[in-house]
């Protein structure tokens, strides 16, 4: 399965990079591959390092601005002109999306993947990875939308918030008819 996963590029402490290491390293394994924003930097480094360390394969989506930052290992990376074509590009190459910490491009990213799902643009599983409660708020505020009707199908069919890897790999895999 293709899992792209949207993330920051962010030098993070140990309670960020520790689940996401976790998760990496259980995607490589199960011989998943990485769809990811394609940095060698930060958090992206990290759960890039860990799904190669473990076997799995990397395709980076990245764009001209950034190449300087794309990392050289991955079996395939491509560069895409601007950030709304990296967006769709990452969807297009992937069978479900997990959103990781990080700032507004992280924030903008899931978002609009979220917005597609709700209008039928997709219908891949969509995770919120949730280390160390870092979208409690965010979780709240769309149980708050839901019970106001501001969205049109329920939150579980929207997106799933996972507390730990072991959870989100679980879900993305039974959706998929993995396991």
């Amino acid at each position: 399965m293709n899992i792209c996963v949207f993330l920051s590029a962010a030098d993070l402490d140990d309670r960020y990079t520790v689940p996401a290491r976790e998760f990496a390293g259980l995607l490589g394994k199960a011989g998943h591959c990485l769809v990811w924003g394609g940095s060698d930097t930060g958090l992206m480094k990290v759960v890039a390092d860990g799904v190669q360390e473990a076997g799995g394969r990397l395709v980076g989506v990245s764009v001209d601005f950034l190449a300087a930052k794309a990392r050289a290992g991955a079996d395939e990376m491509v560069f895409a002109k601007d950030l709304a074509e990296r967006k769709a590009l990452m969807l297009a190459r992937s069978d479900a999306v997990v959103i990781m910490v990080g700032g507004t491009g992280t924030l903008d990213e899931a978002t609009e993947i979220l917005e597609l799902k709700k209008h039928g643009k997709h219908t891949k599983p969509v995770v919120l990875l949730n280390a160390a409660g870092f979208y409690d708020g965010l979780k709240e505020q769309f149980r708050r939308m839901e019970a106001e009707g501001f969205l049109p199908l329920p939150l579980t069919d929207l997106v799933f918030f996972a507390e730990d890897g072991v959870s989100a790999l679980t879900y993305l895999e039974e959706s998929a008819g993995i396991r």
